[in-house]
């Protein structure tokens, strides 16, 4: 399964976007900025495409989505928040969005996590408008 996250051009301190499954659209997205140079915890992750793989997050308590073999970063999930405060350099789901931030965010974690669980392969292509 590809996950495609399209990114909105960033403002200061968010991104915000749309997770698509396979082409078809899922929840909105919401990140940090987009920086030339990494700043930890307040960057997102480089545009590319990215091996996932759903395991075991201990500080989640819960099997979430990882990506791997991102330039510069480390333990990348996606996973539930609302604001940028939620993240340091992760991907926030969403079924509803406001101003710099995603509303109903575990909800859409909820209805994500098994349709990623079922698929055989994951990769997750992170692209721009």
């Amino acid at each position: 399964m590809t996950v495609t996250v399209i990114r909105e051009p960033s403002n200061a301190e968010t991104t915000m976007g749309s997770l698509y499954l396979n082409g078809v659209w899922h929840c909105w997205t919401l990140e940090d900025a987009m920086r030339p140079t990494k700043v930890y915890g307040q960057t997102a992750i480089p545009l590319g495409r990215y091996r996932m793989r759903m395991t075991y997050s201990a500080r989640f308590q819960r099997v979430l989505p990882e990506l791997f073999d991102v330039p510069e970063f480390s333990y990348v999930r996606i996973h539930a928040g609302n604001t940028i405060e939620d993240s340091e350099g992760c991907i926030l789901v969403g079924a509803a969005r406001g101003d710099r931030r995603i509303l109903r965010s575990r909800e859409a974690l909820d209805i994500l996590v098994p349709r990623l669980s079922a698929a055989p392969s994951l990769w997750l292509e992170v692209k721009t408008v």
